[in-house]
């Protein structure tokens, strides 16, 4: 996606104007415009001089948003210039400077008229200088908000009014009517006309030209202060990126620009400087604080080999890294990219205000011309009728419907982003909340992707540490997953070391065996171990119940004798069931995915909580029950790794886990930077959140409009003697805008941890499903030894077109197979035993 700055919108019409525009260039695929931000992200093969030429001719101005070689410089100091409020200021000035001329003339024009309040005796009964007075002080007020004007009459010019058009107007007709008022007054006075220069005196509506302006702009200033705290998370996250870095180049330390790191450099970082680029650590020990870029408090150890990340602060130790990532690349520069993209992109909600934008302001320009003629027609003064007229126009507001959903979109991109909650787009922040089904991946999702010691049972006359130091000893020069869990457990025990194991032998897929010095070591599996030592069957028993519970039971034995079991699981995290229960209390229904054997996915399921099972898929079948929970409802996959990549894609919101793989998180919609799985629940009410708060944005801009425009027309005079002074309208117009803003702003507060006013969406009966039947075969299958074994059976079944899914346990030695269609026994059959394996029996 290309972007651009776009300049000269005032409201949501602007915008539609330069969408409309630019998705009409050739080349073009999507355009969307953020009036919030005042930037439009393009995707197409146009060239930005098409794009930018489409804008201009269009009425506006665009410049293309830095690329390339410069853009860390780009995203952290330009950027964040480009996002200051600049605003503003400007707009104080310019409310000030009105002010200065206005108070004097509403003394002049109410105060004295309408409470005798004193002036000079020479002014006081010489109306027609009073009135040359309000004149050239609202001449003033006009030249000073000449923006108005400009932007009004130029938009109107390439027929595409927007709201400066209505306050133009609005103000223009006050102006211009007072002044043929004025030459009405002076004829009056020449001819001695005194009752008739009385009344055109009560014609003058120079004060609701000016205070129109006025009012007008103190809410473009108060919704432009509110405007520049929205994007408060994206300039605070650009803050973050560190200016100079600490290079190590032929032996000597400098100090450069962090632009001019490059990927292989050494740099150093002292105790509480940041962490200029990511990078490896090479030499050093020290705490981390990660807290800028995940909103985690808890400072992170690292040591050599591990990553660090730019902008996270090194709190203690004295490190050397190597550079990894710079520029673009780096984790903050990608986190500032993905929520300003999703400032860029537009929600799908957003295209109801933009339909509506597109004709709201020539319809409002039709509603105050019917307006007034309405009433001149029924009798009424042409002052009163063009007062009404006047108060249509400045008392619409075009600009609340277009902020509407970008202020709540950047204000809950942003919470989400500073709770290490990643939308990359408006759409996934919107849609997320509307998730019914949620597929988890087990290992590194629920789980936490690390084997680790769970139990530990010594045979009897054994002690915990003899059977630890036993198994380290065999386990050290392994490289089995399972066996870094033991190494780990024995070195926290500070049981590690000792002499060299000798004669070393590793039989795949059963055990190990060796010699310290005269005792005979064995460990491995119980089928393994029972030919060198007698397993009692209090033991076996115990075994038994461990692999239930999803846990694999290693045995060890010395010199032909029983030392005791070991277990070892990737044990759930620790948030992991508290996440799944509050899904669920959202009438999310869990699913957990895996390629785990049936067993140990029913146990790590059971300890999730989760509503459902599917054990033994591979990438691709990962793929294939997502698409097919989508005919059930919207589904949510989360994952981490490569395996994970086909599933997030097909499913309508995909959840990376952030320790996981790039592929993962390119693959995914929102990424959860914490590697929580409670953050899966907080991401869906955050987007609940925001989408509620829309809505309330949206109610409010069209029933301000639907209520102000009638009663600005004066539908109700005739019934209730109700009508609107143009000043009052214009008060409403300014105030609008300003409501919008800042009702998205309660987002701030909102918290997404909370799960105590949970509301459950459409809860998914999985008794009701009314999926059609399936055909079912199991497959008795012998040869069958390991997780191996069953991933290539099912591999082979599921090559088979009629089958939807194998559920293959070599511990059961069964395949389940599922069918879309007949397929004949021999078929499976034939396809089993060429694979090795003997099909016993199909039912």
């Amino acid at each position: 996606m290309k972007q651009y700055q776009v300049t000269g919108m005032s409201c949501a019409a602007c915008s539609a104007r330069v969408e409309k525009a630019v998705s009409q260039v050739e080349g073009v695929e999507s355009c969307s415009v953020s009036l919030l931000t005042n930037s439009m992200g393009v995707e197409g093969i146009a060239s930005p001089e098409a794009v930018i030429a489409a804008v201009e001719a269009a009425g506006y101005g665009a410049s293309e948003k830095g690329t390339g070689q410069n853009s860390q410089t780009m995203s952290a100091s330009a950027q964040e210039e480009m996002l200051k409020d600049k605003e503003t200021p400007v707009l104080r000035r310019r409310l000030i400077a009105s002010l200065c001329f206005l108070i004097p003339m509403m003394y002049v024009s109410m105060g004295h008229t309408m409470w005798n309040w004193p002036l000079p005796e020479a002014l006081a009964e010489n109306h027609v200088a009073l009135g040359l007075i309000q004149l050239l002080l609202t001449t003033a007020v006009m030249v000073i908000n000449q923006k108005f004007f400009i932007s009004g009459f130029k938009s109107l010019w390439h027929r595409a009014p927007n709201m400066d058009t209505l306050v133009a107007l609005g103000a223009g007709a006050s102006y211009g009517y007072s002044l043929f008022a004025l030459f009405a007054m002076t004829d009056a006075q020449m001819r001695g006309d005194l009752e008739a220069v009385m009344s055109y005196m009560h014609e003058f509506y120079f004060e609701s030209a000016a205070m129109i302006l006025t009012l007008i702009t103190v809410g473009k200033m108060l919704e432009a202060r509110s405007k520049g705290r929205t994007t408060d998370a994206l300039k605070s996250l650009m803050k973050l990126a560190p200016k100079t870095a600490t290079l190590v180049r032929e032996g000597k330390e400098i100090q450069v620009s962090v632009d001019q790191v490059r990927k292989g450099d050494i740099f150093l970082v002292r105790p509480g400087e940041n962490i200029p680029v990511d990078g490896v650590v090479l030499d050093g020990i020290s705490a981390v604080n990660e807290s800028a870029l995940t909103g985690e408090s808890i400072p992170v150890d690292k040591e050599a080999g591990d990553p660090v990340s730019a902008a996270t602060l090194n709190q203690s130790g004295f490190l050397k890294c190597q550079a990894s990532r710079v520029g673009e690349d780096t984790t903050l520069s990608r986190i500032i990219q993905m929520v300003s993209d999703a400032a860029a992109t537009k929600a799908p909600i957003a295209k109801v205000a933009d339909r509506v934008s597109g004709v709201f302001v020539p319809a409002v320009i039709g509603i105050a011309a019917v307006t007034i003629l309405i009433w001149l027609m029924a009798g009424q003064t042409a002052g009163f009728a063009l007062a009404r007229g006047i108060s249509v126009l400045v008392i619409s507001c075009p600009c609340a419907l277009g902020l509407a959903t970008p202020v709540a979109i950047m204000v809950g991109n942003g919470m989400g982003a500073k709770n290490g909650i990643l939308f990359k787009t408006a759409v996934s922040l919107e849609e997320t909340g509307k998730m019914e089904i949620v597929a988890l991946d087990k290992t590194g999702t629920i789980t936490s992707g690390e084997p680790r010691v769970t139990d530990l049972l010594p045979a009897e006359g054994v002690t915990e540490e003899e059977l630890l130091t036993l198994a380290w000893h065999l386990e050290k020069k392994s490289e089995h997953p399972l066996a870094r869990a033991v190494i780990q457990r024995a070195e926290e025990a500070g049981l590690a070391g000792g002499p060299e194991i000798a004669d070393f032998q590793a039989v795949a897929g059963n055990g190990l065996s060796g010699r310290l010095g005269e005792d005979r070591l064995i460990g491995g599996n119980l089928k393994f171990i029972r030919e060198y030592a007698e397993v009692p069957a209090d033991l076996q028993r115990k075994a038994q119940g461990l692999a239930e519970e999803g846990k694999t039971p290693l045995f060890f034995a010395r010199n032909g004798r029983l030392a005791g079991i070991i277990a070892v699981a990737d044990v759930i995290k620790e948030d992991s069931p508290r996440a799944v229960k509050e899904l669920q209390n959202m009438g999310i229904r869990v699913v957990m995915l895996t390629g785990d054997n049936e067993r140990t996915a029913r146990a790590i399921g059971r300890q999730a909580g989760v509503d459902e099972v599917i054990a033994g898929v591979l990438p691709e079948g990962k793929e294939s029950v997502i698409r097919r929970l989508k005919k059930q409802g919207k589904v949510a996959m989360v994952g981490d790794g490569i395996n994970d990549a086909p599933a997030l894609t097909r499913a309508d919101m995909g959840i990376a886990i952030g320790a996981g793989t790039d592929i993962a998180i390119d693959a995914a919609d929102v990424v959860l930077m914490k590697s929580r799985l409670s953050d899966v629940p907080a991401a869906i009410r955050l987007s609940r959140a925001t989408l509620r708060n829309i809505h309330e944005n949206l109610f409010w801009a069209f029933f301000y409009n639907v209520i102000g425009i009638p009663l600005a027309a004066g539908v109700w005079f005739p019934l209730l003697g109700l009508k609107l002074n143009p000043m009052f309208g214009a008060a409403a117009m300014s105030l609008s805008s300003f409501c919008v803003v800042t009702n998205a702003l309660r987002l701030n507060w909102f918290d997404m941890h909370d799960g105590k006013k949970d509301k459950k969406i459409r809860s998914i009966d999985l008794s009701e499903e009314k999926e059609e039947e399936k055909m079912k075969k199991t497959m008795k299958i012998e040869g069958m030894m390991c997780g191996h074994c069953e991933a290539r059976v099912k591999k082979c079944l599921e090559t088979l077109p009629e089958v939807e899914e194998a559920v293959v346990s070599h511990e059961a030695g069964t395949a389940v197979v599922t069918l879309s269609g007949e397929v004949a026994d021999e078929v499976l059959k034939k396809t089993v035993e060429d694979q090795d394996y003997k099909v016993l029996e199909i039912q």
